[in-house]
C-alpha cells in the first residue's frame, strides 16, 4: 500500500510563533501527516532569546537544524510572510531534503538584498522592532484579532537587515506553490510573476494575511495538494 502521508515544516512569519499555526498543525497531524512548526529564535516562547545577534542567518539555522535533527526527508516546506526569506535561505542550505516549497502570501527576495530594503520607510534603529499595529478588519473574527495581538512579540532588528545570499536553489526544487490572500492587497505583484513560471503553481484563498488563522481548513487543503 502506498503511504500517502507527508511530512511538513512550517517557517512562521515575523512577530509571531509556532502558535500561531496550531491550527493547521491539529489538522495535518489529525490527517496523520507528520507536521512541525518551530519558534524561531528571539520569537514567541522563545522571546527571552531576543538579542542583537539574533540575525537572518539565525532563523534559517533553526529550520535547517529542526531538519537535520529530526532527520527529516522528503519534505513540504511550508513558508508564511517574513518567513518566505528564511525558507528560500533554508533552501540554499538543504534543498536536498525538500520536495515542494509552499509560500503563503510570503515574501520571496533576490539575491543581496533584505527586508529592511522592500520596506523602505520603516525605522531599523532600534534592536527590536515591535509588531505593527492590527486594525479591525484585518482577520475574519475579530476575537482571532485581539488573541494574536496579545501573543505578537518584537523582531530582533538583525532578521529585518541581514541581506540574503541566494543561488535560486528553491528555483530547483520539484514542486512550488504561492497562495496568495486575497482580503488584502499585500501581495498580488509576487504572486503575479509565478502565475505562468515553470514549475509553478498560484492558488488564492479569500482571507487575510494571517491565513492560517482565518481559514486552516481550506489552508490545509491546499498544502496537502501541494505536498
Amino acid at each position: 500500500m502506498t503511504d500517502t502521508r507527508k511530512t511538513f515544516v512550517i517557517v512562521h512569519g515575523a512577530w509571531t510563533g509556532g502558535w500561531s499555526w496550531q491550527r493547521v498543525l491539529d489538522r495535518l497531524h489529525a490527517l496523520g501527516h507528520r507536521a512541525y512548526a518551530p519558534t524561531l529564535t528571539g520569537l514567541g516562547e522563545r522571546k527571552h532569546l531576543a538579542g542583537p545577534d539574533v540575525s537572518l542567518d539565525t532563523h534559517i539555522d533553526d529550520i535547517v537544524n529542526e531538519v537535520l535533527f529530526k532527520d527529516l526527508t522528503d519534505i513540504t516546506l511550508v513558508t508564511h510572510s517574513y518567513g518566505g526569506i528564511v525558507g528560500t535561505g533554508v533552501a540554499e542550505r538543504i534543498a536536498d531534503r525538500i520536495s515542494a516549497i509552499v509560500f503563503v502570501d510570503a515574501i520571496i527576495l533576490g539575491d543581496g538584498t533584505s527586508f529592511a530594503e522592500v520596506m523602505p520607510y520603516w525605522d531599523f534603529s532600534e534592536p527590536l522592532i515591535a509588531s505593527p499595529p492590527s486594525s479591525p478588519g484585518d482577520y475574519l473574527r475579530e476575537e482571532d484579532r485581539l488573541w494574536v495581538d496579545q501573543k505578537a512579540t518584537p523582531q530582533p532588528t538583525g532578521t529585518f537587515t541581514q541581506k540574503i545570499r541566494l543561488t535560486g536553489a528553491y528555483e530547483r526544487i520539484p514542486r512550488k506553490t504561492y497562495i496568495l490572500a486575497t482580503g488584502w492587497d499585500g501581495f498580488r505583484e509576487t504572486a503575479g510573476k509565478y502565475r505562468n513560471a515553470p514549475g509553478w503553481t498560484v492558488r488564492e484563498i479569500a482571507t487575510g494575511h494571517d491565513v492560517a488563522i482565518d481559514a486552516p481548513d481550506e489552508l490545509v487543503g491546499m498544502l496537502v495538494e501541494a505536498a
